[in-house]
Formats: structure tokens, C-alpha cells, sequence
């Protein structure tokens, strides 16, 4: 169930084929923004890899905050995608 936002909500947005619509996906935390995020991503290779789905996908966090969704960061500045490239670079 879709809810008004309060300030502070979180919201993954997520883009499966570019260009395109993005949908979104309301989070309680980053913790679970980065859950989302790295499901879709590996959905998406899956795709990719299976020639379901040719293309690439783009995606990204937002807060609601005085009115309106903006993008977010944590405290060290960094976006969803400096997150979880890091993420991704310390698995390998």
C-alpha cells in the first residue's frame, strides 16, 4: 500500500530498461535500499545473460524531505552506486 511520504521516508527508484520509466520501492533503511538494489541488479544480469532483456537498467535512493523527493547520500557522501560498487569490488 502506497502511502503519503513523511518527511525523511526513503524510496529505491529503479529504471529496468533506459530509457524508461522508473518505478519505485518505498525502504525502511539503507540496509534494505542496498537488499533491493543489489536483487534488481542481479535479476537484471540474469537477463542479460539469458538474452531475456538487451539492455541496462539505472537506479537510486531518494528522501522525502520539505516537501519533496530529493537524492540521497550517507554521511560520507556517497550515493547508492559508490556504495555498492564498493561492495562489489571488496567481493571480488
Amino acid at each position: 500500500m502506497i502511502t503519503e511520504p513523511r518527511e525523511g521516508d526513503l524510496r529505491l527508484w529503479w529504471i529496468p530498461q533506459v530509457p524508461g520509466k522508473p518505478f519505485y520501492v518505498e525502504v525502511a533503511s539503507e540496509a534494505e535500499a542496498i537488499l533491493v538494489y543489489d536483487t534488481l541488479t542481479r535479476y537484471d544480469e540474469f537477463q542479460y545473460e539469458n538474452f531475456i532483456k538487451p539492455d541496462y537498467s539505472n537506479a537510486g535512493v531518494e528522501f522525502y524531505y520539505g516537501g519533496e523527493w530529493c537524492e540521497w547520500y550517507n554521511e560520507d557522501g556517497d550515493d547508492l552506486s559508490d556504495i555498492m560498487r564498493e561492495r562489489w569490488t571488496n567481493d571480488e
